[in-house]
């Protein structure tokens, strides 16, 4: 059984959080968590909350045991962005897109 776990419109671009995302792809829930505790960005912890969503979601609703899982499928994705302007020189202004992303997190048994 797989359980999906989604945090959405986060404020850090998806390229950013592909860093970490990459780090625990494939690992156990356990291990996943002990890397981004020490990995030295607020990014990690995003991604750590949204692991963590996953692995007490398979625990209340499925009965599943939260050391037996394993990160099936990981990801972030492109969110809608924020349009902002930057006032320039001689009256022009340059557009600035603040990017942000979607985190989903598959867990499933180990077994699986």
């Amino acid at each position: 059984m797989q359980v999906k776990a989604v945090s959405k419109n986060t404020g850090v671009s998806a390229r950013k959080v592909r860093l970490y995302v990459d780090l625990v792809r494939g690992k156990g829930v356990a291990e996943a968590l002990s890397i981004l505790r020490f990995a030295p960005s607020p990014t990690a912890v995003l991604v750590a909350k949204t692991v963590k969503s996953a692995a007490s979601s398979a625990e209340n609703n499925y009965q599943m045991e939260p050391n037996d899982l394993k990160i099936v499928q990981i990801y972030a994705d492109g969110a809608p962005m924020m349009k902002r302007h930057r006032p320039r020189s001689r009256g022009r202004v340059s557009p600035i897109l603040k990017r942000s992303s979607h985190i989903t997190v598959i867990v499933a048994d180990q077994e699986d």
